[in-house]
This record gives structure tokens, C-alpha cells and sequence, in this order.
């Protein structure tokens, strides 16, 4: 009889919200976890079970130099591994910290700077270690994590599109809040996953699954200033949960 394949979660630098993700599937979870034996996932028990690890899933950015040794030793560990959410996939919105002076910022904030061991920036997973493959979003969509989880056990390739969010609108019946109502948003170069959700509710996108696999910020960036939005709060609008991500992708503006 083959081995029960084996799943672990890790956590660097993040609010959890990816993990409760994987916790929240509830029904699905416990269909998943008849198929694996959930050897390493703190979030939910404190019983840990040596690697080697089938699948591994990241969830945080690198941001200490303990993160950069621990991730190492993570992807010696697995056989797979997937970053999830936007800090493992770019960083985070603690990658602001990577255009400005973080020793500053250590020292305003904390009455003992000496005492914090910290990195000048906060990066993906990916830039330190071979990754299979990044789940975005912030927090990710459950649906898609289901389907990356169940594609590596099968040893297939996950079915994620990478699309924008402007293809969810369309399949929805969403009326374009750009075109009908002047309203800034980042749909057309954000990854879909979310299902469109802002714009369903009159909102713009503010690009929480990141960049999508086609970009074009030059043309976008003026129709957001046609719709009100001056540079300062172009660059606000994209300095969020994927800052470095967009920063990647030749954003302009940048004082």
C-alpha cells in the first residue's frame, strides 16, 4: 500500500489569514484530510511530526534573518512547496519597508532598536528558495487553494487561471464601475481569484491577488487620473498588500 502523502504548513512573517483560509474549508478540509496526514499545521494542533513533507505550504515573506535560515531548511524539507498569499508571494504590505530607511524606523519605534534583528526588506519566498508554485491573494481564495492542494497531491499542475479581475466582472454580469461610473480601479491588472467581489458592490479593485500575468500600468495610470486620482494618490492606491509585486512590474509613478 503507498504512503498517506504527507502536508505541512508554515508560517514567516503575516497575519494568518491564509492559514484560517485552509481552516475555514471546513466540510472540504475534513474530505482533504482523509486523503493526507497533516504532519506540521501549528494553526491547528501543536502535534508536529518530523519531515520529510510531501507538500509544504509558506505563508508570511522573509523579513528576519531567522526567516531566511528557517525557509532553507523548509524546502529541504519538501518535496513541493507552495507560497500562499501576497507576503509569500511579494512580500507583503511590510514590503513598504523596502523604500524607506527601516533603521529609522527601528529606531522610532522601538525603545531598544539593539534588540530587534531585522532584515532592510521584506521579500517573497521565492527570492530565496525554488518555489512550484505561488497562490496570491490577500487573503487567498479557498476555492483555489482546494484546487492547488488537490493538484499536487495528484502530481498535476494546478488549473489557476491567471487572468485579470475584469474576466470575473464579465462572467458575473458586473457593469464596469470604470466605464459607467468614473470609479478608479485596479481590475484590469490584478490577478483574478477574488471573484470579483469589490466591483460587484460599486467598489473599485485595490489589487489584493496582485499583479496578473499581463500588465499594462502606463496605460492604465491615466485613466485613473482621468477618474480623479492625482499622483499621490496613484501611488497610494498601489502601495497596499503587493507594493513590491507592482514595483516589479515597472510601476510608475515612483517619487
Amino acid at each position: 500500500m503507498a504512503a498517506v502523502p504527507t502536508l505541512a504548513v508554515f508560517k514567516l512573517a503575516s497575519c494568518d489569514g491564509c492559514q484560517l483560509t485552509l481552516l475555514d474549508c471546513e466540510d472540504e478540509l475534513l474530505a482533504l484530510a482523509g486523503r493526507v496526514r497533516i504532519a506540521h499545521f501549528l494553526e491547528a494542533s501543536s502535534a508536529v511530526q518530523p519531515g520529510p513533507y510531501d507538500l509544504s505550504l509558506v505563508e508570511g515573506s522573509i523579513t528576519t534573518p531567522a526567516d531566511a535560515e528557517r525557509i532553507r531548511a523548509i524546502r529541504s524539507a519538501s518535496r513541493r512547496l507552495v507560497t500562499i498569499g501576497a507576503c509569500a508571494t511579494a512580500g507583503g504590505i511590510q514590503a513598504l519597508r523596502n523604500f524607506a530607511d527601516v533603521e529609522e524606523f527601528r529606531r522610532t519605534v522601538y525603545a531598544r532598536p539593539d534588540y530587534i534583528d531585522t532584515l532592510a526588506t521584506s521579500t517573497p519566498v521565492s527570492a530565496h528558495v525554488d518555489v512550484d508554485f505561488e497562490l496570491r491573494g490577500c487573503p487567498i481564495d479557498r476555492r483555489q487553494l482546494l484546487e492547488v492542494v488537490t493538484a499536487f497531491l495528484a502530481d498535476r499542475r494546478p488549473d489557476v487561471p491567471d487572468h485579470s479581475v475584469c474576466f470575473e466582472c464579465k462572467r458575473r454580469g458586473t457593469v464596469c464601475v470604470t466605464v459607467a461610473h468614473g470609479t478608479p480601479c485596479l481590475g484590469p491588472v490584478t490577478h483574478a481569484g477574488c471573484g470579483a467581489l469589490c466591483p460587484a458592490y460599486g467598489r473599485g479593485c485595490y489589487g489584493c491577488f496582485g499583479p496578473s500575468g499581463s500588465v499594462n500600468l502606463p496605460a492604465l495610470i491615466p485613466v485613473l487620473q482621468r477618474d480623479g486620482l492625482d499622483d499621490r494618490d496613484t501611488e497610494r492606491l498601489l502601495s497596499t498588500f503587493n507594493v513590491a509585486a507592482f514595483a516589479a512590474h515597472d510601476r510608475e509613478p515612483r517619487p
